[in-house]
């Protein structure tokens, strides 16, 4: 979207796979191992997110424990000396010192044309890190801005907090304006007001209670409809052609409140009347309002589809991140007993869309590789913020379309 040739050096094959796809040029390789002497003269700037897995508060956080070897070693490699071995033999997560690979380059560069821009991502508590980073890049002429940014206050509808170090030689580096905020702004004598955060209703253009209705998939447990499958059934129930399956494994559908909506489980159908009507299918479950619920851990952050969902990362399961059903308004129609809704696992269309992705992006791999992909990611949305200043680009609401 930026019209910018970028060369991506990545070490995930999927990642790869994926980029290649999209039509981005990469080398596959270890970042830590590549040599610096292809890009000499040729880099008008770098982009650096190392993997975050090891400070991540999804993990171990033992990047938090090398913190001290990592900092010794981004010192190090700015003085030109390379002491990342005798460093990586102390660390207690290898992929700690993966955060000071940007100054290898980065000083490799600088002995001969210096790039005229650096923007680098991680999670909040590598702060510390972009800061030392920063001092050193100000010793070699760079204007330098580090510190938190939230994806929702760029037009992400997700609030994502990540740490960004944005540094130039040609123009004053600071933090991108922000588009939107928590409550909308109105237009004021310093400029345009902010529009409020975005929904993951709006970015999956939902309503309110929207959500497709489940199936049961061989491999067990509740899954959204394929792609069209939504439309196909409910074109089937319109036209009265519908009927569920037999069969033991079949989908069974049972009524959770009259003709309010269906409920998928596992299990022999029971016996129907000849005269009963075929169910109803309909992707408004009833009185229920959908929420998003970012894993299976008690402190899980849960929000609902009005409101943007909370940082999304995948770990080596691929449903911890879930669609579950809380109960909307009580109504004086409604029967005093309900039947909850199963949670259903989230797609990886959905994830992708709530990175700001395309909704058809060429996600490459398993489905546990995809959402890995996603969770790793930089919404392109922040990310199109955070460079275009740098490319001498104006971004306007306009220029971005979130996926439907």
């Amino acid at each position: 979207m930026l019209g910018v040739r970028d060369v991506g050096l990545e070490w995930d094959e999927w990642a790869c796979k994926t980029r290649a796809a999209a039509g981005q040029l990469t080398i596959r390789t270890d970042v830590a191992g590549y040599p610096v002497w292809p890009f000499l003269g040729m880099t008008q700037g770098v982009i650096a997110s190392p993997p975050c897995q090891a400070w991540s508060m999804a993990g171990k956080r033992l990047g938090l424990v090398d913190q001290p070897l990592v900092h010794q070693a981004v010192a190090d490699l700015a003085a030109g000396r390379d002491t990342r071995a005798e460093l990586l033999a102390s660390c207690r997560d290898a992929r700690s010192l993966l955060a000071a690979e940007p100054m290898r380059y980065l000083h490799a560069l600088n002995q001969h044309v210096q790039p005229e821009w650096v923007a680098m991502e991680e999670v909040p508590d590598v702060l510390p890190l972009w800061r030392q980073y920063a001092e050193i890049l100000r010793t070699w002429g760079y204007s330098v801005w580090a510190g938190l940014l939230n994806a929702a206050d760029y037009g992400v509808p997700q609030t994502r907090r990540r740490a960004i170090l944005l540094a130039s030689r040609t123009r004053v580096a600071e933090p991108p304006p922000p588009t939107h905020a928590k409550f909308a702004e109105p237009e004021n004598l310093f400029g345009p007001g902010r529009a409020p955060w975005v929904s993951m209703a709006q970015a999956l253009d939902w309503g309110a209670t929207d959500r497709p209705v489940p199936t049961v998939c061989a491999g067990g447990g509740p899954e959204p409809f394929p792609s069209g499958s939504r439309k196909t059934l409910a074109d089937a129930r319109d036209s009265g052609h519908w009927q569920p399956q037999h069969g033991a494994d079949s989908l069974v559908l049972e009524p959770q409140t009259r003709d309010a909506g269906m409920t998928a489980r596992h299990g022999p159908r029971p016996a129907t009347p000849a005269n009963t009507p075929a169910p109803t299918l309909t992707s408004k479950a009833g009185p229920w309002k959908w929420a998003l619920r970012s894993n299976n851990q008690a402190n899980a952050t849960v929000r609902s589809l009005s409101e943007p969902a909370g940082t999304l990362f995948f770990g080596r399961r691929a449903n911890e991140c879930t669609w579950v059903a809380e109960p909307a308004a009580p109504s004086p129609q409604d029967p005093p007993a309900l039947v909850v809704p199963e949670p259903i696992r989230i797609t990886t269309r959905e994830a992708g869309i709530l990175q700001t992705f395309p909704a058809n992006y060429p996600w490459q791999g398993s489905k546990s590789a995809q959402f890995a992909q996603i969770g790793n990611a930089v919404p392109p949305r922040l990310a199109a913020h955070l460079l275009a200043p740098h490319l001498n680009l104006a971004l306007n609401p306009d220029d971005f379309t979130l996926a439907a």
